[in-house]
């Protein structure tokens, strides 16, 4: 992945840090685009400390102006954009109703308009070279929407559209050359569980959650390698089967599923989490929700 140079949204923490450091080992240029520009100042002192080649780009996805910022620091850093990865997600947990309205709209400027302000940036210079991959990161939820997150599921379902409706235009017109590629992993341990807004009064808890390896991995692969819908994981396959073949059945239990599991988890005061201000001090690629379940499992 020489001179292969690779633009992260979301880039701080989570599956986009872990694909940040995995790429630039491999020798792309990678080029990081968050909120916390101090964190990504950190994150690219490291990837260049190791002799690879990083750029930070402060942006706010939900703002157009800072979206075309990011590809021409890019293109001038780097030259030509060879992937783009559209990474930002953020939540609002709870009762559809009980979710303030502000927020709902947060999760559609970022999720949704955000994705299609890094897409048409991207699509732009992709056509006008000729050659280029968009991975959108989408989730389980684009497929089965899941209860506790109303818009979430409905941005990351709109996701997946985009992609599909830019894949078909493209083959339209012969853009052979030019992949879109939508990634849809299960309930996975990062910190999106804690920047998510939560009003279910319990602290996030999700069963059988993936590591975000899983996710990373998959992320690598298809800058190389582009599917246009990769789920990621058994767990994630197993669902959007079960959907296609047994939607009612499987909204129903995935409804119950979850609702036991905020039930069981611990007590807490609602919160608007990193949605609006990032939260300095959730930087990792793990979100520690699976050990904070564990310890919590064996207090019991």
């Amino acid at each position: 992945m020489i001179n292969t140079t690779i633009v992260i949204t979301g880039a701080s923490s989570g599956f986009g840090r872990g694909a940040a450091l995995a790429l630039a080992k491999r020798g792309a240029n990678v080029v990081l685009a968050a909120r916390r520009g101090e964190a990504l100042e950190a994150l690219a002192q490291e990837i260049n400390a190791d002799n690879g080649h990083a750029l930070a780009v402060e942006t706010d996805v939900s703002q157009p102006d800072q979206v075309e910022r990011l590809a021409q620091a890019a293109i001038a850093r780097f030259g030509p954009i060879n992937v783009w990865i559209n990474n930002v997600g953020i939540g609002a947990l709870g009762w559809f109703w009980e979710i303030p309205i502000a927020d709902h709209e947060r999760l559609v400027d970022v999720n949704l308009k955000g994705v299609i302000y890094g897409a048409h940036v991207a699509m732009k210079h992709f056509i006008a070279q000729g050659f280029g991959v968009l991975i959108n990161t989408g989730s389980v939820d684009s497929e089965v929407p899941l209860a506790f997150q109303s818009s979430y599921a409905a941005t990351k379902a709109a996701v997946l559209s985009l992609g599909r409706t830019i894949n078909e235009e493209l083959r339209l017109n012969d853009y052979h050359d030019i992949k879109v590629a939508t990634i849809m992993p299960w309930a996975v341990d990062t910190p999106w569980w804690t920047h998510a807004a939560n009003y279910t009064g319990h602290a996030p808890r999700m069963a059988a959650m993936d590591s975000p390896e899983k996710v990373i991995d998959a992320m690598v692969k298809a800058c190389f390698k582009p599917q246009e819908e990769i789920p990621v994981g058994w767990k994630a396959r197993s669902s959007n089967l079960s959907h296609h073949l047994f939607p009612d059945m499987t909204e129903k239990l995935s409804a119950k599923v979850i609702n036991r599991s905020v039930e069981k988890a611990q007590p807490l005061a609602p919160t608007t989490g990193a949605i609006y201000t990032p939260m300095a001090d959730t930087t990792t690629i793990d979100g520690g929700i699976r050990a904070r379940m564990k310890q919590e499992d064996k207090a019991r």
